[in-house]
């Protein structure tokens, strides 16, 4: 059993999409990020950068009692790749590839999405210099992936972690100002993804808290204003 401590953001529909493809059993246990659940002490003891998405393996399968822990999207990917033997190649040149294309979504393509969401969205007031900023360099990232996918059905060749990883920060494009139909063959794959049963079975999952209320005045603060000495107050 898998402990998925989760918020429908990108970030969490990864793992769902990869539980759900993998078929293991795991239960949700909701994180609301704007309430500030992620700084709940019992939360940091296995997740110390108070972020979701984080997940307890209560069956590691190494002939050890002892539960493990895993924070960082990425890594959870990983973990759970190694764990089941699924959507990860085991060869030298194939495994290379698909971190490769995960790195770029972690490095890249999540944080400066994440970007453009916040001045287009969030900020308390209109940056024109940070908007076009993000909203140009997602762009930018959205022509590698378009790039990439010429000729491929999956960002590695073979349907992998980097696929699940990079189509939840798709799914948003419209908040990122991008239009898929500049993009064939991003949006050729998009909608490959979008279809896929496991990927509908985990953005379902996600429904009880995508519903919820816009963000407060308060949700923001914990959001947007941490540093060191906030965090330590968590």
């Amino acid at each position: 059993m898998i402990d998925l401590y989760y918020w429908p953001t990108p970030n969490g529909h990864k793992i769902t999409i990869f539980l759900e493809e993998a078929g293991l059993d795991y239960r949700i246990h909701p994180v609301d990020i704007s309430a500030g659940d992620q700084f709940k002490p019992e939360f940091l003891a296995f997740s110390p950068n108070n972020r979701m998405p984080a997940i307890i393996d209560r069956d590691p399968g190494d002939g050890d009692d002892e539960p493990v822990t895993v924070f960082e999207s990425g890594a959870i990917l990983i973990y759970l790749a190694e764990k089941t033997g699924c959507f990860l190649p085991v060869d030298l040149r194939g495994r290379k590839t698909a971190l490769e294309w995960l790195m770029w979504q972690m490095g890249g393509l999540g944080p400066m999405a994440g970007q453009a969401h916040h001045f287009v969205q969030y900020a308390p007031e209109q940056v024109p210099y940070a908007i076009n900023r993000y909203v140009n360099e997602t762009n930018r990232l959205y022509g590698v992936l378009d790039t990439r996918l010429h000729g491929r059905d999956w960002v590695a060749d073979s349907y992998s972690i980097a696929d699940i990883a990079i189509y939840p920060w798709i799914v948003p494009h419209e908040r990122q100002r991008q239009s898929l139909s500049d993009f064939p063959n991003l949006e050729r794959w998009f909608y490959s993804m979008q279809a896929r049963p496991a990927v509908i079975a985990a953005y379902e999952k996600g429904k009880p808290w995508s519903s919820r209320p816009a963000v407060t005045e308060e949700g923001k603060k914990l959001l947007f204003g941490q540093t060191a000495a906030t965090d330590r107050k968590g």
